[in-house]
């Protein structure tokens, strides 16, 4: 095996490390921060047409101030099936069904919900870092079974340990600056 071969798990674990990235990310941009955000509503799912659709299927969404989320169904009928399922969601939000639109109020957090929401966002975040650490491991275990089977050096092996705990640390502060953020934007309000 040649030194472009080690590229090529070295790209591979970045790949699997930024896709745990993006995922934290996303999963995030979902926690309530006090002020609107259309991402908040990606859990929600609305019976219409027979199945469970997520909302942003079924209607605009739109932030047209920091306090509140309009939802703009594309078909009238299912107002009443988005609004009750925005009510039935776990976010604690109280839709206003005015006949064309649904006006989300975004109410302000409460200390305790902030501190609960924080902890969430440090559950995730241990996620996050676990799959670094799981995904380092794999690549160690592959770098340790090329020298086992002579296809490395034990140079290259010990560099490519080395590599691998580089990428590791860079993706781990990466986790731990987006959890500082997120934490900032939660409890600075």
């Amino acid at each position: 095996m040649d030194v472009t071969d080690l590229k090529s798990l070295f790209a591979e674990l970045k790949k699997r490390m930024d896709a745990v990235l993006d995922h934290l990310r996303h999963e995030l941009a979902g926690v309530r921060t006090g002020r609107a955000t259309i991402n908040v509503l990606d859990p929600v799912h609305v019976d219409a047409y027979g199945s469970r659709m997520p909302l942003n299927q079924v209607a605009t969404l739109s932030v047209p101030d920091p306090m509140s989320i309009v939802a703009q169904p594309f078909d009238p009928s299912l107002l009443g099936a988005i609004e009750k399922a925005i009510r039935a969601s776990d976010l604690g939000l109280n839709p206003n069904n005015d006949g064309k639109l649904i006006r989300i109020p975004i109410p302000s957090l409460t200390d305790e919900r902030r501190k609960e929401l924080s902890r969430h966002v440090h559950k995730l975040s241990e996620e996050a870092r676990n799959n670094v650490r799981l995904a380092r491991r794999d690549t160690n275990e592959r770098l340790k079974k090329l020298l086992k089977d002579k296809l490395v050096s034990e140079d290259d092996e010990r560099k490519g340990l080395d590599e691998v705990q580089k990428i590791t640390d860079q993706h781990v502060t990466m986790i731990d600056d987006l959890q500082k953020k997120k934490d900032a934007d939660l409890l600075n309000r």
